[in-house]
């Protein structure tokens, strides 16, 4: 093993873990995880709940109490996904502590079924704040047109958020502008800045992925030449974003309230072409303030093998525009692209969260209580 992750957080890349379940939480290999890789976080979302419940029965005691008690699916769900989430968030207590609550942080999504609500939206997210109880937890709002207002209001209670499912440049510059409001709001109401924290989500692989399938259809040398360029090109330039809103005259008004800047965080880093280094989004995407969340996969490559070699991102924004002028040129539309991924990321984390409905709903017919 390097000490590439080490390298990396020295670097002022948060090393957040892209996973939860309760084998993780309670064989030991989480606190492991922040004892010996420099994980200081970690992410859930839909898709690996409904992995975890499903495999296995480290949720079977629970799950019997529930099927007993004869809860709903939905509210089954919330009881044990807040479960997983409030232990790993005590778990990872002392790092939150260390790091005046940058980070030790563990996220949880609203149902992604209020996607397009924005009034219910804020509601779940008030009520799971309410539901873990842990200062260090941050409630995932997908950063939809009706996600933007929710997050304004939610900041604006004092409540964290990690802002999830941003693909486009013109969506992340309105998700910062919707946490400066909420912000704003948070301290008309007198409330500590200093204690509410944001991260956003900026997606990563999937860019590639949409992008690298119509340039093969193209199949000229210019289109090859471009495959896996698209999607550092928009992070590189995300970060760009981040640097010009974060030392904007309004930020700097916050910033005299003690207030946080909510960092880009890097997501969906797993490489999904094998054709491309396992640890090209963490190599490639090394800059002060960001955070990385990576799959155990992801994380292990980099350990073994990953290139720490100092700030990857500064002096690259040039390079980028020219990249995605390039794409435009070919007739692959930017615009249409990052649409259909948010579109599609979305309807995948409904689907996984209609999958863990099934999946958890099965597991309490399994274990109900036979009629005496």
């Amino acid at each position: 093993m390097t000490d590439a992750l080490k390298r990396l957080s020295d670097e002022g890349v948060a090393i957040w873990l892209d996973d939860l379940s309760r084998k993780r939480i309670t064989s030991g290999n989480l606190a492991e995880l922040i004892d010996q890789q420099h994980v200081v976080g970690v992410t859930t979302n839909p898709s690996i709940f409904q992995k975890a419940i499903s495999e296995g029965h480290g949720y079977d005691q629970q799950l019997s109490d529930l099927a007993a008690r004869e809860v709903t699916v939905e509210e089954a769900i919330r009881m044990i996904t807040t479960a997983d989430v409030r232990d790993a968030a005590d778990i990872l207590r002392p790092v939150f502590d260390a790091t005046q609550g940058q980070d030790g942080r563990v996220s949880i999504e609203v149902d992604p079924r209020l996607a397009h609500n924005t009034k219910a939206t804020v509601a779940e997210a008030k009520q799971l704040a309410w539901l873990v109880d842990r200062p260090n937890t941050l409630i995932k709002i997908p950063a939809t047109k009706a996600g933007l207002p929710a997050i304004t209001e939610v900041i604006g209670l004092g409540i964290s958020v990690n802002v999830t499912l941003i693909f486009s440049l013109e969506r992340y510059r309105a998700v910062m502008d919707a946490y400066l409001a909420g912000l704003e709001k948070a301290k008309e109401r007198g409330l500590d800045l200093s204690k509410i924290h944001s991260v956003a989500s900026f997606f990563v692989s999937r860019v590639d992925t949409e992008i690298d399938k119509r340039l093969d259809s193209i199949g000229t040398d210019e289109a090859k030449a471009l495959r896996g360029k698209a999607a550092l090109a928009n992070a590189r330039l995300a970060y760009e974003a981040y640097e010009e809103v974060f030392s904007s005259d309004r930020w700097a008004a916050l910033d005299k309230a003690q207030a946080n800047k909510q960092r880009p965080l890097w997501a969906s880093t797993g490489v999904k072409d094998p054709a491309y280094k396992d640890t090209l989004y963490v190599d490639e995407l090394v800059a002060p303030g960001t955070v990385n969340t990576m799959p155990e996969a992801t994380l292990e490559a980099t350990a073994d093998h990953g290139s720490i070699t100092g700030n990857t991102i500064s002096g690259t924004y040039d390079q980028a525009r020219a990249d995605l002028a390039a794409l435009e040129k070919l007739g692959i539309g930017y615009d249409d692209v990052v649409q259909l991924l948010e579109d599609e990321g979305v309807d995948k984390f409904e689907a996984s969260w209609n999958d863990l409905l099934k999946s958890t709903e099965a597991e309490l017919r399994r274990l109900a209580p036979s009629e005496a």
